[in-house]
């Protein structure tokens, strides 16, 4: 068996169809579907059971599911504006601890979501505790949990992903949370405009820049680790080069114009036709935000991930296909 925590969620919904592919379909999804409209990211996928997150452990302890080869722990609640601590800690912490010592004991490998919100407001982004300095309570209990797992001399494979700007299929469900991807596609086909920050942090409209990875090459990578048992640790998942909002906002409206026939339009000329235009920086994000990521991804490269990273043109080139494409879900407008 293969357990996927959160796997009714964007990236675990992706890793269960991940596994699929392969061959898989003894994957236990674990979940909390309070938010019911997130089934739809698991119905082409096939599965062998769903529990509920809140009788998940119960159940694991008891032995329910014989023996389990991996857990991809992929849930948490990544609501960065989240201020409850008590719930942050309970919930991702105190979880993934939980999980840990199951695989330990069990010898099953144990994959887990990070965050790179553990840099916080850093220009340096590398797997040091020196250069970590999370913003909110939910980079902290990230941060925390990769603290735990540094001090132990861990019986099992542990590797940590420090997810980067994630962007890609299934995340329908997640509201303002979802990728700037998702919402400048929905943005442009109802209104013809993209809404992007004005300057901040030293950056001119548009050009605060991020590290966007395709959530197929964050796939590609846990299944990488789930075939290399050996290759345990904390990794960046970035594509190690950092691009503006403006660069991802041009590569939506393009894929679009492509779709429909129309002449690709440079940046500059789509500031010029009033399709880009700029908002007031948030009061609620000063202090809170960060302008810049790139990840350093050295560390996953050392361990034999060698395959290309999708660019921010190649891989919301091929979102932006999918979210068109008639009738698909992904293609709903977030309620």
């Amino acid at each position: 068996m293969i357990v996927v925590t959160g796997g009714a969620g964007f990236i675990g919904a992706n890793i269960v169809k991940g596994l699929n592919e392969r061959g898989y379909d003894d994957v236990i999804v674990v979940d909390n579907l309070e938010q019911g409209d997130k089934f739809r990211n698991l119905t082409d996928c096939e599965i062998a059971d769903y529990c509920d997150k809140r009788d998940f452990l119960a159940a694991l302890e008891s032995g329910r599911y014989g023996r389990v080869k991996a857990i991809f722990h992929e849930g948490a609640c990544s609501d960065t504006m989240n201020h409850d601590g008590l719930y942050m800690m309970r919930n991702n912490y105190d979880y993934s601890k939980a999980l840990l010592a199951y695989c330990e004991r069990e010898r099953a490998q144990f994959l887990y979501a990070s965050s790179a919100s553990v840099y916080g407001a850093g220009r340096v982004f590398e797997e040091r505790r020196e250069v970590e300095a999370p913003l909110n309570v939910y980079g902290y209990s990230k941060f925390l949990f990769d603290q735990y797992v540094r001090r132990r001399r861990c019986a099992c494979q542990v590797a940590g992903f420090r997810y980067f700007n994630v962007y890609g299929p299934r995340e329908q469900h997640k509201g303002r949370m979802a990728s700037v991807a998702y919402h400048f596609f929905h943005q442009y086909l109802t209104t013809g405009q993209l809404r992007l920050f004005e300057g901040s942090g030293g950056y001119g409209p548009g050009e605060q820049r991020r590290d966007f990875v395709s959530v197929e090459d964050v796939v590609k990578i846990n299944l990488y680790c789930l075939d290399h048992p050996r290759a345990s640790g904390i990794f960046n998942i970035g594509t190690g080069r950092a691009q503006s909002f403006n660069d991802v906002a041009t590569a939506t409206v393009n894929a679009v114009r492509r779709h429909r026939g129309e002449e690709a339009l440079d940046t500059e000329e789509l500031r010029k036709r009033g399709i880009l235009v700029y908002i007031p920086f948030p009061e609620a994000l000063v202090g809170k935000y960060q302008s810049f990521t790139e990840a350093n991804i050295g560390a996953l490269r050392a361990i034999g991930y060698d395959a290309p990273l999708a660019s921010v043109e190649e891989g919301v080139g091929r979102y932006v296909a999918r979210l068109w494409s008639a009738g698909h879900e992904d293609a709903k407008a977030p309620v």
